[in-house]
């Protein structure tokens, strides 16, 4: 099948006995690209990965990812994708570096050597290399995590809710990690609950509520869905620092100093 986009979904449906997940799902992903899947916990999101990932059969609707149809060649799918799930699967006794030749070596690669460290390197983790992985950041380990699922050089990757449970520099750390990526040339698609971490990172932003998309488009598509800026007058008062500085006649500029 041939296909200009790297995932492309249309009417996924999938229910657990009685609740229904999704109830008819439909987007696409541009080739090396950044689409954000958002929605609060229960949406459907992580659901929806695992079908792409021939985890779990949908009910209904077609998906296809690298232009393989999930349903009918599983295997050429599974050649075409990475998943990084909600917690790294990293091994703390080995080092950074271990890791990553173990997984290459898995892989069957020539020089495992060779790709760990320049990974390592990729994601600004050399230094930590030889350092076991129980000794990493939160952060750190999610880069890692990241960094093993790049290894076979994946088409594309899927980051179910990267960041969660990181702390704000450690978030900040995975950002800089999956905008590398896209501008290597790898399809991401990621899901998160943060609406700040899909402005910052996502060409496409599609929102899944109660089973649905709702909304799909770029940021600026979906800032004009709603009503344009006003500009208001709106009464301040004075605050208390304000008053004393005012009638003590002190600089503002000299507030803290000795």
């Amino acid at each position: 099948m041939t296909t200009t986009q790297a995932i492309q979904i249309a009417g996924l449906t999938k229910s657990y006995g009685d609740q229904s997940v999704l109830k008819g799902v439909d987007f696409d992903v541009a080739p090396g690209s950044i689409f954000a899947l958002l929605g609060s916990n229960g949406a459907g999101k992580t659901t929806v990965i695992r079908i792409l990932a021939t985890l779990l059969k949908a009910d209904g609707g077609t998906a296809t990812v690298n232009g393989f149809d999930v349903a009918t060649q599983p295997a050429r799918v599974r050649e075409s994708f990475s998943l990084t799930g909600q917690f790294a699967a990293v091994d703390e006794i080995l080092s950074g570096r271990e890791n990553l030749v173990l997984v290459a070596k898995l892989r069957h690669l020539k020089d495992p050597g060779t790709v760990a460290d320049d990974l390592l390197e990729r994601f600004s983790l050399t230094d930590a290399g030889a350092k076991k992985v129980a000794t990493y950041s939160g952060g750190m380990r999610r880069r890692l995590d990241i960094a093993m699922s790049l290894i076979g050089d994946p088409p594309i990757i899927f980051l179910d809710e990267p960041t969660t449970g990181l702390d704000p520099q450690a978030r900040i750390e995975v950002w800089d990690a999956v905008r590398e990526l896209a501008k290597g040339g790898t399809t991401v698609l990621l899901t998160t609950q943060y609406l700040d971490e899909a402005e910052q990172l996502a060409d496409r932003i599609a929102i899944l509520h109660q089973g649905r998309i709702i909304v799909n488009g770029t940021l600026t598509e979906l800032k004009q869905l709603l009503p344009p800026t006003k500009v208001e007058y709106v009464e301040k008062q004075p605050s208390l620092e304000e008053i004393f500085f005012a009638v003590t006649g002190t600089d503002t500029s000299g507030a803290n100093d000795a």
